[in-house]
């Protein structure tokens, strides 16, 4: 259902508040790039620190402004069941067409724990699910057995695998390959998942190389496996670059670079240090990005 260069857009914010309007000119910049899906109010965009006010306007404005050019798989997880049911409810509502859910982070459930939480959700909020297992955030590790379970719901449509973990990976396919579509959650190892039958990835780096990180994919679909190498190769240090501080602070600060948003988050996350700031201009200046002055 899901495939190709999905990004896992930004929040941009302006004296605290978010801001619409960059929001749109971002969500255009994807459109006229080629990405393949918007994700927003995942990790890369901030939503920890999103009240639900802004987490439920954001996601409006994504559909409202996306106007079903390319699918919005909107970002409503949370580490209350019950949070995200709200969430995921209102994404239905405003006309997402599927939510990325991620596995409830600090309370560390067990795998019986996450299969409820995400059937709460979808017998509450029906709506194509795709799951998003990302260990070294949450605290917990979604097994390929919990995932072959969900799986047999048709709303599971795919996973967002951000475990870093090929074997794993690898066992989801043999287990559920039929039924759920895997998707990297790492750049730095797209070219390894869709070797072995992913199709494509949520992304960080494709925030500020959109246009690349889908050629890389597209070119590998079209058996162009020499092209994609080398594409991913020159891409590799960038996505690298991506965390050289916690995400999304490097990808925020780029994005700040070029002009695009202003260089602003939210405690706990601050800007980034001098030292790896410079590592980003240069890995930037390094691809080609044009950078407004700097």
């Amino acid at each position: 259902m899901f495939r190709g260069s999905i990004v896992a857009i930004v929040t941009p914010f302006k004296e605290g508040k978010v801001d619409e309007e960059a929001f749109r000119r971002l969500i255009d910049f994807h459109i006229e790039n080629g990405t393949d899906a918007i994700v927003p109010c995942g990790t890369t965009g901030e939503s920890a620190t999103l009240s639900m006010e802004e987490h439920n306007r954001v996601i409006e404005i994504t559909v409202e402004h996306v106007k079903k050019r390319v699918p919005v798989i909107a970002g409503t997880g949370g580490n209350s069941t019950q949070e995200a049911i709200e969430l995921t409810k209102h994404a239905k509502e405003v006309g997402a067409d599927a939510t990325l859910q991620v596995t409830p982070y600090y309370n560390k459930p067990t795998q019986e724990g996450l299969y409820r939480h995400f059937k709460a959700i979808l017998k509450e909020a029906p709506l194509p699910m795709v799951l998003y297992n990302v260990p070294g955030r949450t605290g917990v590790n979604m097994l390929p057995e919990t995932v072959a379970r969900l799986a047999e719901s048709e709303e599971v449509v795919a996973i967002k695998e951000a475990s870093g973990n090929l074997v794993q990976m690898t066992e989801i396919l043999n287990l559920a390959g039929d039924k759920i579509t895997l998707l990297s959650g790492d750049d730095t190892i797209l070219m390894p998942v869709l070797s072995i039958g992913g199709k494509g990835v949520i992304s960080v780096v494709a925030n500020i190389a959109p246009k690349e990180t889908g050629d890389i994919i597209r070119l590998w679909e079209e058996g162009k496996v020499a092209e994609a190498q080398a594409l991913f190769l020159k891409l590799f240090p960038l996505c690298q670059a991506m965390f050289y501080e916690t995400n999304p602070i490097p990808v925020k600060t780029a994005l700040s670079l070029m002009g695009m948003v202003e260089e602003e988050f939210r405690l706990p996350l601050c800007k980034m240090g001098e030292a790896n700031r410079r590592k980003l201009i240069e890995a930037m200046k390094r691809f080609g990005i044009p950078l407004k002055e700097v």
